[in-house]
């Protein structure tokens, strides 16, 4: 009896250090597209904000706490997104969300549930120009944030991507959303600048069984080349009606469609001459750690759309909560709302990512000094409205894999800017 009483008293002291574990615990939102047309984004995206949590947890946590997530599937669809969104903030009491990946549900989640909670929100990818517009016109609240460059940058890199390399006249296929529209918009007014022909521009809305009309409607201006602004999925049923149409073997391609699937289910063998953009890296050692750990952590490759910017998503935001709590032990959503920049400090001294690195600024925050996150996609400062500028990354299919072949700096991107104004 004495044995059972003790153990009684063993069980119910753990039940109770949990408990009270599990109290000090902050819950980041996570609101990632794990299925639909975007779901490998978010697959990837989802893994990648673990890694970073893991690394802080490991180096110590917040005052002795874990960060956890509160993962949801949007679906890729808004109106999912803004449901799930809704629950985290107004059930869950999550001090601040990190999503989605793409922009037609980033958009929604900011408009309908961030923004007018004042619930900060980092967006590893959504890229829409669209965001930097509602910041500017004061609708954002200054809650919103994203780890990517505006498409509107994107679009001017593309252009000039495809003069150099002599495509001189093409066709533009998008997805009918805020993305891809804004982007097809972007690319057009740059491209034509250069002097390049749009020849037509054909929107299509997502996850249809065929694309063969849209197809054709393309085809009839007899372009040289397809610029296909797409996901995965879509992209590749795209793709395959134009090659079996007889299109031009060709192609320009946004960020998302860096992606084996795509070539899988297009096959390689029609893709040896496809070119594209993606928002660029500035090398450093947090880049380094990444692509040397991502994979034995994930199961999935590093260089997966919106993988290594969610890193630096996830470590940002875990970063910012143990400043905002470094004097309350508590992060509540004003805390890390202005916590984010201070842990992006210019004069602060230099923290890279993985466990070591966070250890060194858990101390530093803890002690009242400033830090500087470098991260996997190089130094991230944020603008007024939570965008940031970066080079751009550019490759090429060939053999079924994609390679680098140039970067374009931001100054480069300047450059063709003030060239476009004259």
């Amino acid at each position: 009896m004495l044995r059972a009483a003790l153990l009684g008293s063993v069980i119910a002291l753990t039940a109770t250090g949990a408990a009270r574990a599990a109290d000090c615990d902050v819950t980041v939102g996570l609101v990632m597209e794990l299925t639909g047309p975007a779901g490998e984004y978010g697959q990837a995206g989802a893994k990648s904000v673990e890694m970073a949590l893991r690394d802080l947890n490991d180096a110590g946590g917040v005052a002795g706490c874990k960060i956890v997530t509160d993962t949801r599937d949007s679906q890729s669809q808004g109106t999912v997104a803004v449901d799930v969104a809704t629950q985290l903030v107004q059930v869950k009491k999550v001090p601040v969300i990190i999503g989605g990946i793409i922009s037609s549900v980033s958009i929604p989640i900011l408009t309908s549930v961030t923004a007018p909670a004042k619930i900060p929100q980092v967006s590893p990818a959504s890229s829409s120009p669209t965001l930097t517009k509602l910041g500017r016109e004061g609708k954002t609240n200054g809650v919103f944030f994203r780890t990517i460059t505006s498409d509107a940058l994107q679009g001017i890199a593309a252009a000039k991507f495809a003069i150099d390399q002599g495509i001189k006249k093409i066709a533009i296929i998008n997805v009918n959303n805020d993305f891809g529209v804004n982007m097809a918009g972007e690319f057009s007014a740059a491209y034509k600048a250069l002097g390049g022909e749009i020849t037509s521009t054909t929107p299509y809305n997502e996850k249809q069984s065929s694309y063969q009309s849209e197809v054709t409607a393309a085809l009839a201006s007899s372009p040289d080349a397809l610029y296909l602004v797409s996901t995965p999925v879509d992209g590749a049923t795209i793709a395959r009606a134009w090659i079996s149409q007889g299109g031009p073997q060709k192609f320009l391609l946004n960020d998302g469609m860096n992606s084996a699937e795509f070539i899988k289910n297009v096959g390689p063998e029609y893709l040896n001459d496809a070119y594209g953009t993606s928002s660029g890296t500035d090398a450093t050692a947090s880049t380094d750690y990444f692509n040397k750990e991502y994979k034995a952590f994930s199961g999935l490759d590093p260089a997966s759309p919106a993988a290594d910017r969610s890193y630096d998503a996830g470590a940002i935001v875990g970063l910012a909560i143990a400043e905002a709590s470094k004097d309350t032990g508590k992060a509540d959503s004003a805390g890390i709302l202005a916590s984010i920049r201070k842990v992006l400090d210019p004069n602060g001294t230099v923290i890279h990512a993985g466990k070591d690195e966070f250890a060194k600024a858990l101390a530093l925050i803890k002690d009242g000094k400033p830090i500087k996150y470098e991260g996997v996609i190089g130094p991230v400062t944020f603008d007024e409205v939570g965008d940031i500028t970066g080079p751009f990354r550019l490759w090429r299919i060939q053999n079924g894999e994609v390679t680098t072949v140039g970067t374009m700096s931001t100054a480069d991107i300047d450059k063709v800017k003030a060239s476009l104004a004259k």
